[in-house]
């Protein structure tokens, strides 16, 4: 028997529903068509047929369900349940509107009248009519109540053949044409970036669950929200920083990398109410406050630090801040943590939450820490641990895992598989190039790929050498495909990441820097370079994962014009 919809969802109340629909789909024939639930528009008038019957060789039928008690009185119809009798309209007349309705529908659809039996009628599961019971309008026939139910099938065809409007037994043909009509299938064109679409939204809303961590240590002045990649981190600190601006608080929002920076402006821009002082990078507010800009690693690291604490000891009350949030504060040096205590008003008891992922520390900034040369500049931050990976896919997140700690709990949605293209370190560019050519002819938007290199940069990306501002405004304008570095990427995320694995600077710092780029794509995950150099890098875990990749050669439109000989 075709049923439309093959399991029907009864909701608690539809139980009698459920019942007829059981009753008939286990006693008429295999060639019968059910349909539940069939929602039918006449002009601007709703009508639903709760079950809609199409028997082959016999007619239709259009039966309305009333669950509960079923009495009339003095023309009335009641309808008894747990609140107790209440007035309804006849279920007859509901079911000849609904039915009226269908007949127009069909012939708009099909272009020609439906002519076959018809019969509009009443199913009461959990009532009685007596067989003699008759009232205006209503022959009993139309009527199917418990006794009947038990069989339905004989009832039913006799109501269809001596009540139904038209003249006709209903053709096999025609029954199938309105069951095409009736099932509504739609079998959508595979566009992958529409399934991105639909799986991105689900990682949202598992991402906004989050802040009921913040929820539960608001009264916690000091805290680090610890989780690995995935977990939420960058989408708290912006959160937790508008919390406090909306309290009226003096608020910095900080971090280090330039495109994160970016983003957490673009996230603060859009706020109609307070927003924090104060949005972007360590050195960027440093400045502001009148540091002088310097050059060389180590004025970042230590001078400008240094000078800035100085300074913060001068700074008007009105120009400190009450509380500071740092997104990606293991990119924080120790000294970069002194100088910001003291832009505080009271940096032994100011608000201090710090979102962090030791396992990312891919400046090295806390390896004096390891080393045992420097104090942990969090170590009195009471400690909260994000443990869920949000962002990506089942599949992308079980190829980090290895790096990401023993609690690491993946909850995206499965996914499509890790692609590795292998080739030599030398040739990775190249062979990342294609990949980008191929992921569009699959039908994968541009602006939802991005391209990140472990070594050197992409040509695409080196046109930016002069122009950094321009170069973040055209990733978070999201209208083309993004070139970058890993290390660039710190904290931002797109469906699709090219992972081009092309040699490393500093072994030491290999697998931070692979941790960082298999970790930032939602959906689709590409690797590509050399299997060994990667398991090197990785470790044995990452090795194991390589293993199960699904290995994937680009295939590219052939150019118009040349031709295989």
């Amino acid at each position: 028997m075709e049923c439309i919809p093959e399991e029907p969802m009864f909701g608690e109340g539809s139980l009698a529903e459920k019942a007829v629909w059981e009753a008939l789909r286990a006693q008429l024939p295999d060639d019968v068509v059910l349909a539940h639930s069939v929602q039918v528009r006449h002009g601007r008038a709703e009508h639903e047929i709760d079950i809609l019957v199409l028997w082959p060789g016999v007619g239709l039928a259009a039966i309305e369900v009333k669950g509960g008690r079923i009495s009339v009185e003095q023309g009335q119809w009641y309808q008894s349940d747990r609140q107790g009798p209440h007035r309804i309209g006849s279920p007859i007349a509901q079911s000849q509107g609904a039915q009226h309705a269908f007949k127009m529908w069909v012939q708009d659809q099909l272009g020609a009248p439906l002519v076959s039996r018809f019969a509009y009628m009443a199913a009461f599961p959990y009532s009685t009519v007596p067989q003699d019971w008759e009232m205006a309008g209503v022959p009993r026939p139309l009527i199917l109540d418990s006794a009947d139910l038990r069989d339905c099938r004989e009832h039913l065809r006799a109501a269809i053949e001596t009540q139904a409007q038209g003249g006709s037994p209903l053709a096999p043909s025609y029954a199938q044409r309105i069951a095409r009509l009736l099932s509504g299938d739609l079998q959508p064109a595979s566009a992958p970036s529409l399934t991105a679409l639909e799986l991105e939204d689900h990682q949202e809303q598992l991402t906004e669950r989050q802040k009921v961590l913040l929820d539960c240590s608001r009264s916690i002045p000091r805290a680090r929200f610890v989780g690995g990649a995935g977990s939420g981190k960058t989408w708290l600190a912006v959160e937790k920083a508008k919390r406090l601006a909306k309290e009226g608080k003096r608020v910095g929002l900080f971090c280090y990398n330039r495109g994160l920076a970016e983003h957490l402006r673009r996230q603060a821009d859009g706020w109609r109410q307070a927003k924090p002082v104060f949005v972007g990078e360590f050195h960027e507010y440093a400045v502001s406050l009148g540091v002088p800009n310097g050059s060389g690693q180590a004025y970042f690291d230590e001078e400008m630090p240094a000078l800035m604490k100085d300074l913060a000891a001068d700074l008007p009350p009105d120009q400190k801040l009450d509380a500071i949030v740092i997104d990606e504060a293991q990119d924080f040096a120790p000294l970069w943590w002194e100088s910001l205590l003291a832009c505080l008003k009271d940096p032994a008891r100011g608000e201090i939450y710090a979102f962090m992922d030791e396992r990312q520390n891919v400046y090295g900034r806390w390896d004096s820490l390891s080393a045992g040369t420097s104090l942990d500049p969090t170590a009195g931050l009471v400690t909260l641990h994000i443990d869920e990976n949000l962002r990506n896919t089942k599949r992308i997140a079980h190829t980090f895992r290895g790096f990401a700690g023993k609690h690491f709990a993946p909850r995206g949605g499965e996914g499509l598989p890790v692609r590795l293209v292998p080739c030599s370190t030398e040739d990775a560019l190249d062979v990342a190039g294609d990949c980008v050519d191929a992921l569009i002819t699959e039908g994968w938007a541009n602006n939802q790929i991005a391209f990140l290199t472990t070594k050197n940069r992409h040509p695409v990306h080196k046109g930016f050498e002069n122009d950094t501002a321009g170069y973040w405004t055209a990733f978070h304008d999201d209208e083309e495909e993004f070139y970058g570095h890993v290390l660039g990427f710190k904290g931002l995320e797109r469906s699709v990441v090219i992972l081009c694995v092309n040699g490393f600077k500093d072994m030491s710092r290999a697998a931070e820097l692979l941790y960082v780029g298999l970790s930032r794509a939602r959906c689709l995950l590409v690797v590509v370079g050399d299997p060994v150099l990667i398991a090197e890098a990785g470790g044995d875990d990452l090795a194991r994962a390589v293993d199960r990749m699904q290995e994937w050669q680009p295939q590219l439109d052939p150019v118009p014009g040349n031709s295989v000989p």
